[in-house]
């Protein structure tokens, strides 16, 4: 009965094998999703779903196949706003709890559905409308021994069901990335191979070579699978950049926490590359941008990461660098193009909304580099791009 679920899913990019759908299908026969239309949510995106890029793909095409079935009840915005507070718990009168009227859930269900259709107010403290603080069945932060909460937090834990505006939700390709889900998208640029000493013992080659010799063990060793991917990070700090201090720590602690990589190094700079990077810049240390590109070439990735945002002199002009003092005589400009020519894949990580992205010094760098979000797809897209 499932099977247009199945295709609807791959008509949206959602890669679910068929060898995917035999197993929750033996899944379901095993009675794992309990009847219940949120475990067989939960069961349906553990076994298909590969990557949390594809929740939110997931997420809307659960809502479009099962709409109707349950959790139906779509609850508004405004609803939602007027929820939106928590005032502070108080004590309820014996004759106020004497008054709550009890519902079993089909009358619950029912009530709730009428009461949103009719609600054109926010209300506060009562005992009909869905609101907060009162003796009312919907609403949060009030008191009634089997409510429906709306919103809010559970208090008695006695809510006999809850509603949301949208139960089944997740990260979105365009999430800002927390460290484990960068640390999974970071080992997309693994290559690995297998290179060095025999130290790692192939099975399938050793089960052959002994039946080859009559049964008789014969040991075949093979070099240890390791990856070969070399990347060099650069991060622009400080300025414009203080607000991202969070999404690119995140980054760079993924980088080295994904252990993905034959070597990693990484630098840091301010609006643009010039002739020095820091490997510390709160403590002034750094290293000659010609002593790092001298120790890297065309087989390492390059991610720089900034919001590109600078005066246009700051790329175009010898003496532009924002430090006064600093007078450079290469360009901004030329130094991120001795970059590229000495790493071609190289891409361009913005923390901003692409809306942002019109500025000059943005523009000018779009041309050199291929420029992506940061963000789970951005960072897909950025990966693709590099691996080409």
């Amino acid at each position: 009965m499932f099977v247009e679920f199945f295709y609807l899913m791959r008509s949206q990019g959602i890669k679910v094998g068929v060898q995917d759908w035999l197993v929750l299908m033996q899944a379901l026969k095993l009675g794992l999703a309990q009847e219940s239309l949120k475990d067989f949510y939960t069961l349906v995106r553990m076994i298909c779903i590969k990557s949390e890029a594809f929740y939110d793909v997931f997420d809307r095409c659960f809502l479009y196949y099962f709409q109707g079935i349950e959790n139906s009840v779509e609850v508004s915005d405004d609803l939602l706003k007027w929820l939106d507070k928590s005032p502070p718990p108080r004590e309820f009168t014996q004759e106020e709890k004497d008054r709550i009227k009890n519902f079993n859930l089909d009358e619950l269900r029912s009530e709730f559905e009428k009461r949103l259709g009719e609600q054109k107010e926010e209300h506060n403290g009562g005992n009909h409308w869905v609101g907060t603080g009162g003796t009312s069945p919907f609403g949060h932060s009030g008191y009634h021994p089997d409510g429906l909460r709306v919103g809010g937090e559970g208090r008695n834990k006695s809510a006999m069901q809850v509603a949301a505006q949208r139960q089944f939700r997740n990260l979105r390709h365009d999430s800002v990335l927390g460290i484990s889900q960068t640390v999974q998208v970071l080992k997309q640029l693994r290559n690995l191979g297998r290179y060095g000493l025999n130290e790692e013992l192939s099975l399938a080659d050793t089960i052959d070579a002994t039946s080859k010799n009559a049964g008789e063990i014969t040991l075949v060793m093979r070099p240890e699978r390791r990856s070969q991917v070399k990347l060099l990070l650069l991060m622009d700090v400080g300025g414009s950049m203080d607000p991202y201090t969070h999404m690119c720590e995140n980054l760079f602690s993924a980088a080295f926490a994904a252990r993905s990589f034959k070597k990693l190094e990484s630098f840091f700079f301010h609006n643009c590359v010039y002739d020095e990077l820091y490997s510390d810049y709160y403590t002034g240390k750094t290293s000659k941008t010609l002593d790092v590109l001298s120790q890297v070439d065309d087989s390492w990735f390059c991610f720089i990461v900034g919001d590109a945002a600078m005066h246009p002199a700051e790329l175009l002009s010898q003496g532009g660098a924002i430090n006064y003092w600093q007078q450079n005589s290469t360009t901004g400009l030329d130094w991120l193009r001795k970059i590229k020519e000495v790493i071609p894949r190289t891409v361009w990580i913005n923390p901003e909304e692409k809306g942002a992205w019109g500025v000059q010094s943005c523009q000018i760098i779009k041309k050199l580099f291929s420029m992506h979000p940061l963000s789970l797809e951005g960072l897909h897209e950025a990966i693709k791009e590099v691996k080409k």
